[in-house]
């Protein structure tokens, strides 16, 4: 065999080894029993909960949000998350947004109407970090020195590293640093999405009292010279039925702080007029499509708990529909080594 023909023979085996354990990496993400929790996606309020080490979570998801006079959409969502130890998360997110401002008819409030426009383009890039820096489990104190704090040491961590299955936490505590930051499109110019960049930083809160499981989220969106700074509240409250059905009610409230003088924004975004509000209601929950609960239907669906009209920003309607895949990339990288090295 001549030179030429080993060297192909070997990148021939080299191309099908790499390509073998990629597809060992994809189908492990559908190979692994997932947990779910109730805030996060379909919801606006999240929570403390992380995916675990070496877990990853993605959810692909169809937003709405409207009003008589304008809706914005993201078609699709895609939310990325890693956990990285038992307590951190780290997340990136990217829509395709789109934003409409629906025909309106003259009137004493719109003398000349308004006509019909639909823009999309690349959403804002979402970076974030996820820290549950306290649980709390039955039995343990609440006061003195409780094992489910941080730099106390993490109870569900064994000496090797790997968490001990036990029940779940009654309580935990974390934080949830959000960097919204441009892409390098027209998407600002043609006021699709706001100018960044912007930051958003949040308390939250899970439990569960008996059957009843609840999270709350209370943060503060620090805007800039374009963009309002705001207060964002929201509360969970359901039950999981089985492990595979979830549902919960869910209570959200978006409020502008400050106002900010005219010109520094485009359509949806223009600044200079009344503070802007949404206060939401509304059920959702989750239903797993596989045994391993890896592929999850995630749906929620509500309206403005307060008037609404095209001249305030409450909506009429508000919705997520998306699919949710976990796996673990941990558990399979060994075997994905090994398998890569044997075909050599």
């Amino acid at each position: 065999m001549g030179l030429l023909s080993v060297v192909a023979v070997r990148m021939r085996r080299e191309f099908c080894a790499k390509w073998r354990s990629g597809l060992l990496v994809l189908v492990s993400l559908l190979a692994v029993s997932g947990a779910m929790a109730q805030g996060g996606p379909p919801f606006r309020t999240d929570d403390p909960d992380t995916p675990g080490d070496g877990n990853v979570e993605v959810n692909f998801g169809w937003i709405g949000d409207r009003n008589p006079a304008r809706g914005a959409y993201q078609v699709p969502d895609v939310d990325m998350n890693y956990g990285v130890g038992s307590r951190i998360q780290l997340k990136y997110e990217l829509p395709i947004a789109i934003e409409e401002a629906r025909a309106i008819a003259p009137s004493a409030i719109f003398p000349d109407g308004q006509e019909g426009v639909v823009v999309g383009d690349l959403g804002q890039s979402l970076l974030g970090i996820k820290f549950r820096y306290f649980e709390h489990h039955a039995g343990d104190p609440w006061f003195g020195r409780p094992k489910g704090f941080w730099f106390r040491g993490d109870p569900n961590e064994k000496a090797g590293g790997d968490a001990e299955e036990e029940k779940p936490p009654t309580f935990e505590l974390g934080t949830y640093p959000q960097l919204y930051l441009n892409n390098p499109t027209r998407a600002v110019a043609r006021g699709v999405v706001a100018n960044g960049p912007d930051f958003y930083l949040p308390i939250e809160i899970s439990g569960r009292v008996g059957p009843i499981r609840y999270n709350a989220d209370f943060g503060y969106h620090f805007g800039n010279r374009s963009l309002p700074q705001s207060w964002n509240r929201g509360f969970v409250v359901g039950h999981e039925f089985s492990e595979s059905t979830e549902a919960y009610l869910e209570v959200y409230d978006d409020q502008d702080a400050n106002r900010l003088p005219d010109g520094r924004g485009v359509g949806a975004f223009a600044t200079g007029g009344s503070k802007s509000r949404e206060a939401t209601i509304g059920l959702g929950g989750r239903q797993a499509l596989n045994k391993a609960r890896t592929l999850n239907l995630l749906l929620m669906g509500g309206r403005s708990f307060q008037t609404v009209a095209a001249t305030n920003s409450q909506p009429s309607w508000i919705a997520y529909v998306g699919i949710q895949v976990l796996g673990s990339l941990k558990h399979h990288k060994a075997d994905a080594v090994s398998e890569d090295l044997g075909a050599k």
